[in-house]
């Protein structure tokens, strides 16, 4: 697959991503009379739909990694060269960033809002490392055993991961980074964003060497080679059956 087509399909489907995390979020307080469980719920199941759709549409073009963490497991895993990988984290960075302006632009908001949600110390630390090393244990052993179902796995565990971890489960550096531009449900301080990136890179790391613990690579075994009295059984055997067929 030509990389240009690759990288169109990663800022397309990272942009509509961040759209959608957004933009649910802030149709989701506007619509919850204040109850934030109900916006969480909301904002939630779009990210998740969302997912799971991407995933199905740019799965095969791009392999639909959206995400500077699932990227990097990949190159780590020899999936990806250096360009290449490089290239993906600098589009999905972009991208995430336009997908930001997106929602704000649909919702008449100012396009660039520096977060003002507080997002920092050990518990949102740990929440991210936990996220991250989750999903990349679902994609990598998912690719193993159910590949098929990697679009409702990912989704799955994304939406759960909204629910289960203090932090809501950013699990991505290009989203971490492009929602530091927003100050609506979604957003985190600018100052948060480091925390986040870190204990995401350290999620990943375990995530990577875990699944191949748990499932490594297989190694395909060479051929057999006949030794060489094998091989020359074989070929006497050959030259009598010719000689019966000549008498």
């Amino acid at each position: 697959m030509n990389l240009s087509r690759k990288l169109v399909a990663e800022f397309i489907g990272t942009a509509l991503l961040l759209a959608t995390v957004v933009g649910s979020g802030i149709m989701g307080v506007a619509l919850a009379g204040g109850n934030d469980a109900i916006a969480l719920l909301a904002n939630a199941g779009a990210t998740a739909g969302a997912l799971y759709v991407l995933i199905v549409l740019f799965g095969p073009i791009s392999g639909a990694h959206f995400n500077p963490a699932v990227t990097l497991a990949m190159r780590l895993r020899g999936e990806l060269g250096n360009v290449e990988a490089a290239a993906y984290i600098a589009v999905q960075v972009v991208a995430a960033i336009a997908g930001v302006l997106l929602a704000h632009a649909m919702f008449d908001l100012p396009l660039i809002q520096p977060g003002t949600h507080v997002r920092t110390g050990v518990p949102q630390w740990i929440s991210e490392a936990v996220a991250t090393f989750g999903l990349l244990l679902t994609i990598l052993l998912g690719i193993r055993h159910r590949p098929a179902a990697i679009p409702v796995l990912v989704a799955s565990y994304i939406f759960a991961a909204y629910w289960f971890t203090a932090s809501t489960s950013f699990a991505n550096p290009a989203v971490t980074l492009a929602r530091s531009l927003t100050q609506t449900f979604a957003g985190i301080r600018p100052d948060d964003v480091l925390g986040f990136v870190g204990a995401q890179l350290i999620g990943m790391l375990a995530g990577c060497a875990a699944a191949s613990w748990l499932k490594p690579v297989d190694v395909e075994a060479p051929a057999a080679v006949p030794a060489p009295s094998e091989k020359r059984t074989e070929d006497e055997s050959e030259s009598l059956s010719a000689a019966r067929d000549l008498s």
